[in-house]
């Protein structure tokens, strides 16, 4: 079974609840389960903020999560339930921050998901942004940590291999490799998987890692001699 047929089963389970109960302390869903279903809730009502829900973004959510044409009917009802709940989107950024009060690695990983699927269009949206700020602020995710995932998320034609990285072109190579390093580590499957992180969550990880790697190279190759 997969887990968009268990989260199906577990929303049937709610008996018409609201989805919101999803995510109710007295019966809170495995982490992987809340971490898929918090990106299907706080996407849906990113989409609403912006009045649309383009092919593209639809299209990113698969990429992130390697959805099957077999799942797409289940995800796409969680989709329109959660977009349909009146429950506003900070009661459910709320309820999976204190989900995973004790990783903040993966808040920040889902805020950066949520950047994904906003700028898939090519374009972040002033609603999108006011979005993405009030769940950071919730998050906890404030200040440098927060520019700096929104830097990596500009629409594909303003992102610099710099900003991928979060460092600057005044920086040595060296210094920009050390980050590199230190960046990539913290990305490695193997590392997350050893401390939990959620399957899905190592997706979108694993689309960030190549990220900062490709990024780093470009830096390198730039630097290179000309020969």
């Amino acid at each position: 079974m997969t887990i968009w047929e268990i989260l199906r089963e577990r929303i049937i389970a709610l008996g018409g609840g609201a989805l919101l109960d999803f995510f109710a302390p007295a019966r809170p869903p495995e982490r992987s389960e809340g971490f898929a279903m918090a990106v299907v809730a706080l996407g849906a009502k990113m989409a609403k903020s912006d009045g649309r829900v383009t092919k593209d973004e639809v299209r990113s959510f698969r990429e992130v999560f390697q959805i099957s044409d077999d799942d797409l009917p289940n995800v796409g009802r969680l989709f329109d339930l959660a977009r349909e709940d009146v429950a506003g989107f900070d009661l459910y950024a709320s309820r999976i921050a204190r989900m995973f009060k004790d990783r903040k690695d993966v808040l920040e990983t889902l805020l950066d998901g949520l950047f994904y699927i906003a700028r898939a269009d090519g374009i972040l949206h002033e609603n999108e942004m006011l979005f993405l700020r009030t769940v950071a602020d919730i998050f906890g995710i404030t200040g440098t940590c927060f520019e700096r995932i929104h830097l990596r998320n500009l629409p594909d034609s303003e992102i610099s291999p710099y900003a991928m990285l979060g460092v600057t072109p005044d920086m040595t190579l060296p210094e920009i490799r050390q980050v590199w390093r230190k960046l990539a580590a913290h990305l490695h499957p193997d590392r997350l998987q050893g401390e939990g992180i959620p399957q899905e969550a190592l997706r979108l990880s694993e689309r960030r890692l190549a990220e900062i790697n490709a990024a780093f190279e470009e830096i390198k190759r730039a630097r290179q001699p000309a020969s």
